[in-house]
C-alpha cells in the first residue's frame, strides 16, 4: 500500500534507479568505487511529508538529475518492520544511559538517526563524505524544490574540496 495515488512503484523506485538502494554498507561502498558523497534519506513507510518530497520535489529535473548524477542515495526506512537476523539484534545502550532493543529494520535505522544525528523526525536528509562525515547540515522537509536543489549543490561542493 502507499499513500501515492501515483502507485506503489514511485515510493519504491522513487525513480531514481539504479542509483537509489536501502542498504547502508553497499551504498558506502559504491560511493567510494564511485567517488560520489552519500545522501542519506531517513524516510518512513508512514511517512506523509517522505512521499510529498518524492512525489514533487525529487520529481523536478533539476533535483532529479542532481542526485542522479552526483550522489549514492540510500533509503532507510525508520519504520521497516522486517526482522533483522537473530545475530544481528541486539540490546544498545543509547548515548543518554537507556538500553533499547533493535529487533526490526527500523529500529536499526531509527537508531542510527536518533544517535548520529540528534533527530527522529522524516524525511530527514544527510549528505556525508566516503569517510561518513557531514558535508552541511541535514534537512527536512524542504517542499521549495529551489532551495532543495541549492542544499544538494552545497553538499556536492563541500564533498569537492
Amino acid at each position: 500500500m502507499s499513500y501515492s495515488i501515483y502507485g506503489n512503484a514511485n515510493v519504491h523506485g522513487k525513480g531514481l534507479e539504479p542509483n537509489v538502494i536501502n542498504d547502508y554498507e553497499k551504498a558506502l561502498q559504491m560511493a567510494k568505487e564511485q567517488h560520489k558523497p552519500l545522501l542519506l534519506d531517513f524516510t518512513g513507510w508512514a511517512c506523509v511529508n517522505c512521499r510529498k518530497m518524492e512525489e514533487n520535489v525529487w520529481t523536478q529535473p533539476e533535483v532529479y538529475n542532481y542526485i542522479k548524477d552526483n550522489f549514492i542515495l540510500v533509503s532507510l526506512y525508520v519504520d521497516d518492520r522486517e526482522k533483522l537476523p537473530l545475530e544481528q539484534r541486539f540490546t544498545y545502550t543509547t548515548t543518554d544511559g537507556k538500553q533499547k532493543q533493535l529487533i526490526t529494520v527500523g529500529d536499526k535505522w531509527a537508531t542510527f538517526q536518533a544517535e548520529n544525528f540528534n533527530q527522529v523526525t522524516q524525511p530527514l536528509y544527510v549528505i556525508m563524505d566516503t569517510s561518513e562525515r557531514l558535508l552541511n547540515h541535514p534537512v527536512g522537509y524542504t517542499p521549495d524544490a529551489k532551495k532543495y536543489v541549492e542544499w544538494l549543490k552545497c553538499g556536492k561542493e563541500a564533498f569537492g574540496k
